[in-house]
């Protein structure tokens, strides 16, 4: 299973970003064999509104099933949920961490949004 998730940096190494939409990375994590790709985020850094539905469509391009972030909005959670990809809030610590966690079976799907629209 692919995961996405919201990274400071490009590595597994890189702190898991606090924000979906905006997040600098996403470091998208095969969970089956460990393979990973990082993908920019550089277009939703400053975009002024739709970043959480743009970050949504770049992971399910990238075939993600399940995402890991610290935080994601309304916007981003419908669109997530629309293509089938669950939502894993509250997630920190480096990226390598949260998939082993996740794999571990440490975190449970989120039900809707955690934080408003334009969080930052």
């Amino acid at each position: 299973m692919k995961v996405a998730v919201s990274a400071a940096g490009p590595d597994l190494s890189n702190a898991v970003d606090p924000r979906f939409g905006r997040a600098s990375w996403f470091v998208i994590v095969d969970t089956d064999t460990g393979v990973h790709e990082a993908v920019e985020n550089t277009q939703n850094l400053e975009a002024i509104q739709g970043a959480g539905i743009q970050s949504a469509e770049c992971v399910a391009r990238k075939d993600a099933k399940a995402v890991l972030t610290g935080h994601c909005g309304p916007k981003a959670f419908r669109a997530l949920s629309a293509a089938a990809i669950n939502v894993y809030v509250r997630v920190d610590g480096t990226v390598g961490d949260a998939v082993e966690r996740f794999k571990a079976g440490a975190f449970a799907s989120t039900e809707g949004a955690d934080v408003a629209a334009h969080w930052a």
